[in-house]
C-alpha cells in the first residue's frame, strides 16, 4: 500500500521513491494526475540530478490544447515496495504519477485539506 496526502490545493501526492542508474534511491514527492495517461512525467532538472538515461522521443497534447516534445528516459520506480522500470518525460516542474502507473491498483482520495491518499493493489473481480 501507498499512502499519501492531499494538500490544500486539492492535489493528491504521494512520496515515490526513484533509482538512479547506479541503484541509488531518492525519494520525491509526486502529485497524482488522473488526467495523464502515462506513467510519471518528471521535471528536467531532477532528471539531469538523478543522471537518467535518454531512451527516445515523446510527444504529448496537454490540457490546454498545446503540443510538447520532449525526451523520454528510463527510471526505476519503487512501487508498493518493488522496483519496476518506467519511461518518464522530461517535462514540467512537479513529477506527475499518471494513470498507466496506477494500472491494477485502486485510488482512495479523501478530498479535503490534509485528507489520506491511499493506493493498493485491486480487488479481483
Amino acid at each position: 500500500m501507498i499512502e499519501g496526502v492531499v494538500t490544500a490545493g486539492y492535489e493528491a501526492v504521494i512520496t515515490l521513491p526513484l533509482q538512479d542508474p547506479a541503484g541509488r534511491t531518492r525519494e520525491v514527492e509526486a502529485v497524482v494526475d488522473t488526467g495523464f495517461n502515462g506513467y510519471l512525467t518528471l521535471p528536467p532538472v531532477l532528471v539531469a540530478d538523478l543522471g537518467l538515461p535518454v531512451v527516445g522521443d515523446g510527444e504529448a497534447v496537454l490540457a490546454d490544447g498545446s503540443e510538447a516534445a520532449f525526451d523520454v528516459y528510463g527510471v526505476t520506480v519503487v512501487w508498493d515496495g518493488e522496483p519496476r522500470y518506467v519511461e518518464t518525460g522530461a517535462v514540467g516542474v512537479d513529477p506527475l504519477v499518471g494513470m498507466s502507473l496506477l494500472d491494477s491498483y485502486s485510488l482512495y482520495v479523501e478530498v479535503a485539506d490534509g485528507g489520506r491518499v491511499v493506493i493498493e493493489p485491486a480487488r479481483s473481480p
